[in-house]
């Protein structure tokens, strides 16, 4: 669809934190939903933006984070997902895909003003980041099967309450592009 974009956040991970045996099945039952986004996306020619963590290394570029990912604990999570020649990627060091980085000027000189979530935490950096977007007046799609959690429970409020208190459009199921 005209003016959206696919935001991959934080799929790139080596899953070398203390959260990390907690995520992984979860990671592991979202990839499928993760992967049929962007092959959507790509099909119809909808821009795909990675916002990954630097991992605290701000020398890094995105060839850098991949390596770190591949490297990583579950190299089987990353490798399906893998940004292709044409995907953006937004470095972050926060939650938040906004917080500090050129996210909000990258969408502006694109002219994108909605965004379909994918990626983890739902109850962290999702979550964050779909509150930044509706501050920002961006509509948010969030694909509930594409998104990870730590913990289910957290996740399903966090879902709650980006439909109720942002305006969040909950989907299960193919994309809206």
């Amino acid at each position: 669809m005209k003016n959206t974009a696919v935001v991959v956040i934080d799929m790139l991970n080596p899953y070398q934190h203390e959260d990390a045996d907690l995520l992984v099945p979860s990671v592991g039952a979202a990839l499928p939903a993760v992967e049929r986004a962007l092959s959507a996306a790509r099909a119809a020619q909808v821009p795909i933006v990675y916002a990954n963590d630097n991992f605290g290394q701000w020398r890094s570029h995105h060839g850098e984070i991949v390596d770190i990912a591949m490297a990583g604990e579950h190299p089987e999570l990353v490798e399906p997902v893998l940004p292709d020649e044409d995907s953006l990627f937004v470095l972050k060091a926060r939650h938040s895909i906004f917080y500090e980085t050129p996210l909000a000027y990258l969408l502006g000189t694109m002219d994108l003003t909605r965004l379909v979530l994918v990626g983890q935490v739902t109850e962290q950096c999702v979550l964050y980041s779909a509150l930044d977007a509706h501050i920002r007046h961006l509509d948010v799609v969030v694909p509930t099967d594409a998104v990870a959690h730590i913990h289910a429970d957290l996740a399903e409020a966090a879902l709650r309450m980006m439909e109720r208190n942002m305006g969040a459009r909950l989907i299960d199921g193919p994309l809206p592009l």
